[in-house]
């Protein structure tokens, strides 16, 4: 017993002489606190499963008037949305597909997907943080006009179990796409060329169908809908793609880049062309048109930029 005591003692003079006593206090108060670590929920998505996350502005139509933004569509807001869309993309390898249109955008996570051990909390939360900061970052670039205000965005996480689930949700989101569109292209006409107020021009869309505005659209305002640019009428894809000058390029020649497309997305065409979607992810081939996107050839300047800079 002497013996025990004795080392304790020692151990003791030792501690406090090279100042281990703090080190050891905080040891066993970690120890002691560590226990509400258990109260964290494993939220761990199912394996093997298309992870969504969308997300939407919050009170984006204040943020919108508060701001300016030509109506219906505002082309550089939109491309702003886009940008933001593809710093998503750039930081997470594992979206093979985003779908933006209005305030909203969807990132398409693979299925086996090992990003964040799945957390869910983990995904969304750095997902909608960086789109936000990101819009926020990328503002001075397309808007000739200061952030009064930070912009708002919430999250949300959807599983769908099977491919044909996931085409659904797209399809889905596509042709919400085509009746917001067209109900606000009729409107704001009524609005900023008959001169109606708010009120008198949803009184005159009160009940109609997709085939009244498009007539009253042509009739009145001579605006064939399906001539309108196809951003507004169908959203924003974005895939990743190895892009090329021309079709008999070698693929892996050609420098990796976000696309942004917008195609039409419940047809057919669009997943055979674009088979690397819901197969094993593997960038296919884009070959560049004439005129080049400009969120694309941003992206190619990028990285013709960092080349020579690694050359130098």
């Amino acid at each position: 017993m002497q013996f025990y005591a004795l080392k304790s003692t020692v151990l003791k003079v030792l501690c406090s002489r090279i100042n281990l006593a703090p080190i050891c206090k905080r040891n066993m108060a970690c120890s002691r606190y560590e226990y509400v670590k258990s109260y964290e929920l494993d939220d761990r998505i199912l394996p093997n499963v298309w992870i969504v996350i969308r997300i939407d502005g919050k009170k984006f139509h204040k943020f919108s008037n508060a701001h300016k933004f030509e109506k219906p569509n505002d082309v550089n807001a939109l491309n702003l949305m886009n940008a933001a869309g593809i710093a998503v993309m750039k930081e997470f390898r594992d979206i093979v597909l985003a779908y933006g249109q209005s305030d909203e955008y969807s990132f398409v996570f693979r299925k086996d997907t090992t990003a964040y051990k799945r957390r869910a909390s983990k995904l969304l939360t750095y997902v909608t943080s960086l789109f936000s900061s990101s819009y926020v970052m990328s503002w001075p670039q397309w808007m000739d006009r200061q952030l009064s205000y930070a912009p708002c965005f919430d999250g949300r996480i959807v599983l769908y179990p099977t491919d044909e689930n996931l085409r659904d949700y797209l399809s889905w989101r596509q042709a919400d796409v085509h009746v917001n569109n067209l109900y606000n292209t009729a409107f704001w006409k009524l609005v900023l060329q008959s001169g109606l107020t708010n009120q008198q021009a949803e009184e005159r869309l009160r009940g109609t169908f997709s085939a009244d505005k498009n007539e009253m659209l042509f009739q009145e305002f001579g605006i064939n809908y399906n001539s309108l640019p196809p951003m507004f009428r169908k959203g924003t894809i974005l895939l990743r793609k190895r892009v090329v000058q021309s079709e008999g390029d070698d693929q892996e020649k050609g420098s990796q880049a976000i696309v942004p497309m917008h195609d039409d997305l419940i047809r057919e065409q669009f997943w055979r062309e674009h088979t690397e979607i819901l197969s094993k992810y593997v960038p296919g081939k884009y070959v560049s048109p004439s005129v080049v996107p400009i969120l694309l050839k941003m992206q190619l300047s990028e990285e013709s930029q960092l080349v020579k800079a690694t050359m130098s």
